[in-house]
Formats: C-alpha cells, structure tokens, sequence
C-alpha cells in the first residue's frame, strides 16, 4: 500500500505560535521525578529489546510504559544532610519473560538499566543505596503478543492511536530546552557544584517580554548557612541571566529562581535537597506526566496524550507515531521553502500495519504569499520517504539512537 493514498495536506488558518501575543511553554528537567520515570521506562525498553535482538534476533512483545516514583524521605541541614528512606521505584505493564522455555530476566534487566542511568545523570544518587525497586511487570496479553508472530515486515500497530508532532520550535521553547541542557551540563555543575539535577522551568512571553521561572532544587553539602544559599543563588540566577543574554534575542526578561524562597527562616526558606532532586522527599513522579517527547510541555499547542517512554518500538504506535511525527514535522520545515510551521498527524488502526497509517495529515502554516497548493507535492514526498524508510526508524528507536529530548 503505498501511504501517499492517506495524506491530507491542509492550509492551518491560524497565526504562527511564536507572533502570538501570549505563550506558555514549561520543561521538567533532567532530575524532575516526572522526567526520571520517562527516562528510566525508556531505557528499560532499549535494554530490553538489545536483549530480545541478541538472544531471538526479534524484538518481542512489551510495554512498560506504567512506572512510577514514590518520594523517599531525608532531613536537609547545611553542610549536608541525610537520607531516611529510600525513593522506590515500581515498573508496570507488559513483557516476555520466556520463549519455547527460555527465560528472559526482565525484572533483572529493568533494575539494571535503571542503576545504570541513575549513575550516569545524577551525581549524588547511590542506586544501591538510596532507591529500592519494585517490579509489577507481568506477561502480555495473548491477543498482543500474536501481533509479533504474525509475518510481514511491519507489524501491526497495537492499538488506534493518534499522535501529533510540531515544527519548528518557538525561539521560547528553544531557549527553555537548551538552558536546561547548560543548567545540568557538566561545565555548570563543575562551576556550581550546589546546582541539583532537579530543575523546573516555566516561562509565559506576552509579546517581546519573557517571563521565566525556574526552579531549581541545590545539594546542601554545598552550602554552608542560609546567607551562603542566597549568596549562591544570585551567582546562579547571573549565571543563568548572562546565558539568556548571549543565546536568545528577547529584549526584556525577568527571570526568578526559587520563587519560594525567604530570608529568616533558615532551612524552610531555601530549596535545599541531599540529592539534587526534589524525588528525595518533595515530589513523586510518573510515566507520562512530564515533557513531551520533543522535550518540552507546549501548552499553547496540540499535543498527544499518549506517553511515548517504555513502549516497544516496533508495534506501538504510542511510541512510534509520536516521535515520527516530531521527524516529519522536522524534515518538512527543513527541506520545504516557503513552510513556516507545521503540525503532522498521524493516525493508527489496531492491527494495521504500522506502515499503513489511516491518515498522515500536515498541516501547513505558510509563508507570506505562498500557498499550500504549491507545496503540497513536496510536503508529500518528504511524509512518503519517511514512512520508506520506516524499519531504520523503528531499528534507531530499539537502540536508543532516537528518543526522548
């Protein structure tokens, strides 16, 4: 079947997001609860699949896209705190745990991979120690998993299932997404060592004005009393304002780092943590709650409501459609003069193949004296080559080489 029979090219008769007069657009950074669930389920399900490809030469049946974080306990105090109880982390869903009598430690490979990106991406966090583990994973459905054993080069899609996808980002959403890539670099965190993982930003720009709200959780072992914290946070929020400066052309912003904050109140009065990430204590997390698989929480946009981490990537469209999109969206803006933004959708039907969408809509916002008709071919050759070129899509997001921002 050859996809260009379901595309719809339309002409969207709206106003570009970014020459709006409003914008709201927010991020939950690297050590956010909400970001290390997403995070955590996905490299679940790449390990999972490495592990499936080596030992069947197939990726089989999963979805491990229900997993959550409960906050442990720990008592903060300048100089360094401690830990009182643990974070635990439960895994849900879906997998194959054995083929013609073949065993697949799933639960060994979820707590694994978990340990394994903890102490890659948060300094502070002993995997070991401060965080137990508790697996609710459990075999699939039979109806799913004949999906994997039917032939074909695709699989059918698992589920209808819709999905959306936009391009090119706002110079806003730009901005929040690399300031907190700087915010947790390493470079940052070696010249401000009490910066914590845990760093949540919020910005609303009416017109040119840019409103920017960031908070970020500090490690107490770095400051040694509340005046050392305020200290700390100026040369932060100088830091932060100096990047702003070089890396964006906003004229007016107004940036607040720990909003919470006040002086006279010792502890209660500084956003201290022991780790770095308000999981410790404050805050749990879950799959699906935190950014979007570009990396950011678009409030002004469309955006899809299925959570993308932990499902397998070669039958859920859940995971597929929803970074495809992102491509497409991408590669149109980038390869089709005249398109000044687009949103692609695409939709699935259970038990279709994956490459067989029910629609593959773009729609157009165009450039000043362009019209969609012009663009139209072109718009579709780019939606056709990806879906061709759908088994190294699918074979890059098994990886790990394509995945959440």
């Amino acid at each position: 079947m050859n996809v260009l029979n379901n595309v719809f090219i339309a002409e969207l008769g709206q106003v570009p997001l970014e020459e709006r007069p409003l914008e709201i657009c927010e991020r939950k950074g690297l050590g956010h609860p909400d970001t290390m669930c997403d995070a955590i389920m996905n490299q679940v399900s790449v390990e999972l699949s490495k592990e499936y490809l080596k030992r069947f030469g197939t990726i089989l049946h999963h979805n491990l896209d229900k997993g959550l974080l409960a906050a442990g306990e720990t008592r903060v105090k300048f100089g360094g705190g401690e830990v009182i109880e643990p974070i635990l982390i439960v895994y849900g869903d879906r997998a194959t745990f054995e083929v013609e009598g073949e065993a697949i430690p799933v639960n060994e490979i979820a707590i694994m991979s978990t340990k394994a990106w903890m102490r890659k991406n948060l300094r502070f966090v002993d995997p070991d120690i401060h965080i137990t583990y508790q697996s609710q994973i459990r075999p699939g459905s039979q109806a799913l998993q004949d999906i994997f054993e039917r032939k074909g080069k695709f699989l059918g899609a698992n589920d209808t299932s819709a999905a959306v996808g936009f391009a090119p980002y706002t110079p806003m959403e730009r901005l929040i997404l690399e300031l907190e890539g700087h915010l947790n670099s390493r470079e940052f965190k070696k010249s401000y060592p009490e910066s914590g993982e845990d760093i949540k930003l919020m910005g609303l720009r009416k017109n040119g004005e840019l409103n920017l709200t960031v908070a970020m959780a500090f490690v107490d072992r770095f400051v040694g009393s509340e005046d050392d914290y305020f200290k700390k946070r100026a040369e932060i929020t100088d830091a932060m304002q100096t990047y702003i400066r070089e890396n964006s052309k906003f004229k007016k912003v107004n940036l607040s780092l720990n909003a919470l904050d006040k002086r006279g109140r010792g502890l209660d009065g500084c956003y201290l943590t022991v780790l770095g990430t308000s999981a410790e204590a404050g805050d749990s997390g879950q799959v699906g709650r935190g950014n979007n698989v570009a990396g950011v929480i678009a409030l002004l946009r469309p955006m899809s409501s299925e959570a993308a981490a932990g499902k397998n990537p070669v039958s859920h469209v859940g995971k597929i459609y929803n970074l495809l999109s992102y491509q497409i969206a991408n590669r149109i803006v980038e390869q089709v003069s005249g398109v000044k933004e687009t949103y692609v959708w695409l939709l699935s039907q259970i038990g279709r193949p994956i490459n067989e969408p029910s629609v593959a809509s773009a729609q157009i916002i165009p450039e000043k004296g362009v019209s969609v008709k012009s663009l139209s071919t072109q718009v579709e050759e780019v939606i056709a080559y990806e879906f061709e070129h759908l088994a190294e899509f699918c074979d890059k997001l098994a990886k790990g080489d394509v995945g959440l921002r």
